[in-house]
């Protein structure tokens, strides 16, 4: 489908789910890197990984919910290296999270998937690899989501319903196909940013407090296919530094579908 094939009252709808992107909001947003035409409509959703504009405009993108509770999620698996040692330590911590699986990581390890729902955890789409989105098409950008939708349903028995796009970057294209799967978008508003070369359990807890509130949504990865070797595990062991400090703060953490987006 070439994007001649797409209505422009169809991409000015976006998104029409409840918490929808207000699209005079996506139009300043857009407007603010001085975009145009065509590449507006594929490439102008990109601005909302900005995190000051997904803030300020965009709250239920940002993950924002409960101002008593935390969402937890977790990007980039399933992987058989880490993925068992992070359920580990939320079934110690008797924490439920979110996870935001790649289809091609569900479909080399299936079993591995199941485990995580029968953990009782909730299971969202990161897209089948982890390809930049404003560089593929419509027809490939929903082909990819249907497919790793019906990958973790058969491999699960859970059907997802949000969707987070690789380097929290959106496209038209895959808000429309989102759309039309019924996926949610939701980025977050805190993260450790374990990718960082040379990042330790420390710095990603030191990163996380900087952001770290009722309402937010944080962003961990359970594996490193995506980052240096290494960064999954300085996740993993400042995950109990980080439920410590929600404990200090009284703040409930859990999955996305406990924590009432907002807006």
């Amino acid at each position: 489908m070439a994007y001649s094939d797409v209505h422009f009252a169809e991409l000015w709808g976006l998104i029409d789910w409840e918490g929808r992107l207000n699209r005079s909001r996506l139009l300043l947003a857009a407007g603010a890197v001085g975009m145009a035409g065509g590449a507006v409509f594929q490439a102008g959703p990109g601005i909302t990984g900005l995190p000051g504009v997904r803030k300020a405009l965009f709250p239920r993108l940002s993950g924002d919910g409960r101002t008593d509770h935390v969402a937890l999620t977790f990007d980039d698996g399933p992987d058989q290296a880490t993925t068992p040692l992070f359920l580990q330590a939320l079934a110690d911590h008797q924490i439920r999270a979110t996870f935001f699986l790649l289809g091609s990581r569900v479909a080399m390890k299936p079993r591995l998937a199941a485990e995580i729902a029968e953990a009782g955890h909730e299971l969202a789409v990161h897209g089948w690899d982890h390809r930049y989105l404003p560089l593929r098409g419509p027809l490939a950008t929903y082909e990819d989501l249907a497919r790793t939708v019906e990958l973790i349903s058969t491999a699960t028995g859970r059907v997802p319903d949000k969707f987070r796009p690789p380097y929290g970057v959106l496209s038209t294209a895959s808000i429309l196909a989102a759309r039309r799967l019924g996926l949610t978008p939701v980025l977050w508003g805190c993260w450790g940013k374990e990718w960082t070369p040379g990042a330790t359990a420390h710095s990603v807890s030191e990163t996380l407090g900087e952001e770290l509130r009722g309402g937010v949504t944080v962003l961990l990865h359970d594996s490193d296919c995506t980052s240096p070797a290494g960064s999954a595990m300085a996740a993993l062991g400042a995950l109990p530094l980080l439920l410590r400090e929600c404990d200090r703060q009284a703040l409930e953490v859990g999955p996305l579908a406990e924590h009432a987006l907002v807006g």
